[in-house]
């Protein structure tokens, strides 16, 4: 199997399943991803509970023992919360602190006040990109609600024209770039390295933002136009702020973390001389917990000393950003358990052993399981944990760009048409004020184009690096 493709087809016909031991390792896969479809689709279950029940699912049908089942679940669950939880709960604090100390409105506020209205879409995917590094989906939605709908007022153009190149910098940055919980836990499970899998993310991710939202926007503009409701106006946090960070203060923070795990991935490349003090240092603050901490400790003083917070508020401001994880590190923690599960129980390895007489990119095996166990399930997450954990064998005689770029087929693959199981969706329709149809015409088909495109850039860049 090449580093680039692993082979799915046979010349002539799919090659024949050569044992009862892998026909009961397939059915036991279906069977756990289907009851965690059914559960999340059907019964409205939360993600958490829905991933452990599949688990044990898969376990049972494929012969293991519970004990057995409840141990590799248990074990993964750990192993993921232990890698990615730290990095998941670091990621949220600065997001706190970028919103609350008024640093995300300075950004807005600064870049819009030099931007032309002809360039207004393109600010926007810039503003959505910055502050999409460090939150989470949900709360750049709401964080950048208030500035969507005014600047749409103010600029007399179309909310979807405006809105959309927004809402593709929040999805470009939570299915392609780390320190977001999938990129993370995809990257955890394939073994990808970090630094690598950051800076191909973000060649990605640009292009495709670009093409995703300001040019998608101007066509989908054409066939919905709907006016900025006045009921979605909600006060911004900077409003009962006497000052706030400056805009090169609040984009060096928020930069810190990505300047750093770059470093290290190019001097790894560079250096040759692995006890040199250079490689030491860079080895040490390059790594994602490092980076990411020192972030949110010069985000404390760069960003809410600077907005006048007391060490009392800097302390409530953290506080109050872990309670809302919780729910994101149990999705997350119970996909590694299903992933661990998966591999303790053979089914990585039967994957293996099939895709020897197969003939299709790994990239794109990875893209499309990712996008069915989407559509399926309408979260993101789940899709690129439970399509990551699926493929991860195939990554074993990838070079490090190659498994990289599989953690981005797959991410890719996690964003492909969200509809009405996504809660995404919903978020989206009554922010802007649209119909179901209205909503499936924009933001459905962008979250699809950012699937495609991302996936093609994917695939270029496989036959270059």
């Amino acid at each position: 199997m090449s580093a680039l493709s692993v082979e799915l087809l046979a010349a002539a016909a799919p090659p024949p399943i050569a044992d009862a031991g892998h026909t009961r390792l397939a059915l036991a896969a279906l069977a756990g991803i289907a009851v965690i479809v059914l559960l999340i689709t059907r019964w409205k279950m939360h993600a958490f509970l829905a991933l452990t029940i599949g688990s044990g699912v898969l376990g049972v049908v494929a012969g293991a023992s519970l004990a057995d089942t409840v141990t590799s679940f248990t074990t993964g669950l750990g192993s993921t919360v232990a890698s990615v939880g730290t990095l998941i709960a670091l990621g949220a604090i600065l997001g706190k602190l970028l919103a609350d100390s008024g640093g995300a409105d300075q950004i807005v506020d600064t870049i819009l006040a030099r931007t032309g209205e002809k360039r207004l879409p393109w600010a926007m995917a810039l503003i959505a990109g910055l502050i999409g590094l460090p939150l989470f989906f949900e709360v750049g939605i709401v964080l950048l609600v208030p500035v969507v709908l005014l600047v749409a007022r103010r600029s007399g153009q179309s909310l979807v024209r405006i809105g959309i190149p927004a809402l593709a910098g929040l999805s470009v940055m939570h299915g392609l770039v780390p320190p977001h919980p999938g990129p993370l836990a995809a990257i955890d499970a394939i073994h990808a390295d970090l630094g690598t899998t950051l800076a191909l993310g973000v060649l990605v991710a640009l292009p495709t933002l670009a093409i995703a939202g300001p040019l998608f926007g101007r066509v989908a503009a054409g066939w919905v136009d709907v006016t900025p409701p006045d009921r979605m106006t909600p006060a911004r946090a900077s409003d009962d702020l006497e000052r706030r960070p400056s805009f090169a203060a609040t984009v060096g923070t928020m930069l810190l973390p990505v300047v750093l795990m770059l470093s290290k991935a190019l001097v790894d490349v560079v250096v040759d001389d692995k006890s040199s003090l250079v490689y030491r240092v860079f080895d040490v603050i390059g790594t994602p917990l490092i980076a990411l901490l020192a972030a949110v400790v010069v985000a404390m003083f760069t960003l809410g000393r600077a907005a006048g917070f007391t060490k009392d508020r800097i302390s409530a401001t953290v506080d109050s950003s872990l309670g809302p994880i919780a729910g994101i590190l149990l999705i997350v923690g119970a996909g590694g358990g299903f992933k661990q599960t998966l591999i303790d129980c053979g089914v990585g390895t039967m994957i293996l052993d099939w895709s020897h007489g197969w003939h299709i990119s790994a990239l794109l095996l990875g893209w499309l399981i990712a996008v069915l166990i989407r559509v399926a399930t309408g979260s993101a997450t789940v899709a690129i944990i439970s399509a990551s954990g699926l493929v991860a064998p195939l990554a074993a005689t990838m070079s490090g760009t190659h498994t990289a770029l599989l953690v981005l087929a797959v991410g890719a693959g996690s964003l492909f048409f969200s509809h009405v199981n996504d809660a995404g969706f919903w978020l989206v329709k009554e922010y802007f004020g649209m119909d179901i149809p209205q909503t499936l015409k924009t933001w459905s088909v962008m979250e699809t184009v950012i699937s495609v495109v991302a996936l093609g850039f994917v695939m270029l860049l496989s036959l270059v690096v």
